[in-house]
């Protein structure tokens, strides 16, 4: 079997250096030694067990992909970046004919699904890459449709917790906020409460000290309208392994859809799910 190529951006930040480590250990996959990085970075490479690879800035990357394109190719690029270079990296992915799986969350949305659509290479986008939580939300998807205003009455408090470090809103609370309303429960995404005080999440919420910096705890609270009932749910994930390995998952599933010659086309962690 001949390794899938794989461009992991991001680095040195934890998830892309997450997702690095278990790739290497993973034969399905071969690591290029290139990662795009944010203008911030001063390090001039990255090493990931026994790699060095060499960090990218953005006023370079458009100089040197030709080069790696030619010595490398075909590889899929893996983004974990940050919420405000989404668009900008999907772009760039597209312009230079570079399938890719988005982990990163934020950005313009629409523009990004737009943008893979108008050019000639496809992509895996998902505001999450735990397989498990995706098939969670299948579930609450399922349930929207199939009982439309089952909470009818009752109020919604979604609460989430990531390490300080995450900029925005977490993508998965946001995503099922539109479950929830099909179900009944008026709510928006402003209403979300966030939470990133390292402090607060390990003597309020119990999050363990060793995962303060890298934890994702979600939960949905639903009660009635006199206060009779309640029901939660909830997904408390400390570390970032989930989330690593159902990216390498979805860069082998997409790598599968380029050698079919798909273009143009989104995929999601759904279509990786229905295809396990």
């Amino acid at each position: 079997m001949t390794p899938v190529k794989i461009m992991v951006n991001g680095l040195p930040g934890d998830m892309a250096a997450t997702i690095a480590v278990h790739a290497m250990i993973d034969q399905r996959f071969k690591i290029i030694p290139y990662s795009l990085t944010g203008p911030e970075i001063t390090d001039a490479d990255c090493r990931i067990r026994n790699q060095a690879i060499r960090l990218v800035k953005p006023d370079q990357a458009e100089a040197i992909i030709g080069d790696i394109k030619t010595e490398f190719s075909p590889f899929i690029s893996i983004d974990f970046t940050h919420p405000s270079a989404v668009n900008s990296n999907a772009q760039f992915y597209c312009r230079h004919d570079l399938p890719f799986v988005m982990g990163t969350t934020g950005g313009d949305r629409d523009r990004l699904h737009q943008s893979v659509c108008d050019s000639n290479i496809s992509a895996v986008i998902a505001p999450n890459m735990a397989k498990q939580i995706v098939g969670f939300q299948a579930m609450m998807e399922w349930a929207a449709h199939t009982f439309p205003g089952l909470f009818d009455g009752y109020t919604l408090e979604i609460r989430e917790s990531h390490q300080q470090g995450k900029a925005d809103t977490s993508g998965t609370a946001k995503a099922m906020v539109g479950y929830f309303n099909r179900l009944g429960t008026p709510c928006t995404a402003d209403q979300i409460i966030k939470e990133r005080d390292p402090e607060k999440q390990q003597t309020i919420l119990g999050v363990p000290e060793n995962y303060l910096s890298g934890h994702a705890w979600h939960t949905y609270g639903l009660t009635a309208s006199d206060n009779t009932v309640k029901f939660e749910f909830s997904h408390n994930v400390n570390g970032r392994d989930i989330y690593a390995l159902g990216t390498l998952d979805a860069a082998d599933y997409l790598a599968g859809k380029v050698k079919q010659g798909r273009q143009a086309t989104v995929y999601s962690m759904i279509d990786l799910l229905k295809n396990l």
